[in-house]
């Protein structure tokens, strides 16, 4: 005969449930220097992602200019500002010095001169332009580039893509070194 007894379970036989204070710090300790690890990294990969883009947007830039300048039967030049607020790029009709940037609006044209885009890149975009040539004017005729010219996208880590422009107009664009991905040496 069997016999069967109501056991109630004692303090010392209890499961306990939840974590303890010590194992919730190490828990958070350890996310946070992860976190902590990957933040930089993180922050290289947004600014390279800047740079591209603002490297795609020049290049496309580039060659509207170009087309516009034949499509309108009239030459457009792309001129190229550093100011106190950044860099800036304006396609536009007329000479050279008929406009330039302002601030963080529209170009600001004289003497019948035409801006058709301005473009600016603000210190807070990470990202700054420069180039060897004021700005480069587009033929209606042919769509050629005088002079040829080198556009330099600077990024905040000092990477770098170049957009070489060559007689004809065209866009050929790499990186020193191979240093941005999916761009070849210069």
């Amino acid at each position: 005969m069997v016999s069967t007894r109501n056991v109630t379970p004692t303090a010392s036989t209890r499961r306990q449930r939840g974590v303890s204070l010590i194992e919730a710090c190490t828990v958070i300790a350890i996310t946070s220097i992860v976190v902590g690890t990957s933040v930089p990294s993180l922050q290289g990969l947004i600014d390279g992602r800047r740079l591209q883009g603002a490297a795609a947007s020049l290049a496309t830039d580039v060659h509207f200019a170009r087309t516009e300048a034949v499509a309108r039967n009239q030459p457009l030049r792309l001129g190229v500002y550093p100011s106190a607020e950044g860099s800036c790029y304006v396609i536009h009709t007329g000479a050279a010095p008929q406009c330039s940037c302002s601030g963080s609006g529209p170009a600001l044209c004289t003497g019948g001169a035409e801006a058709i885009k301005t473009v600016h890149l603000r210190p807070l975009d990470r990202v700054a332009l420069q180039a060897n040539v004021g700005s480069l004017l587009f033929d209606p005729l042919h769509g050629t580039s005088t002079p040829t010219g080198t556009l330099r996208l600077v990024g905040a880590a000092g990477q770098e893509i170049r957009h070489v422009i060559n007689v004809m107009g065209r866009v050929r664009s790499c990186s020193p070194l191979a240093a941005v991905a999916g761009y070849a040496a210069c």
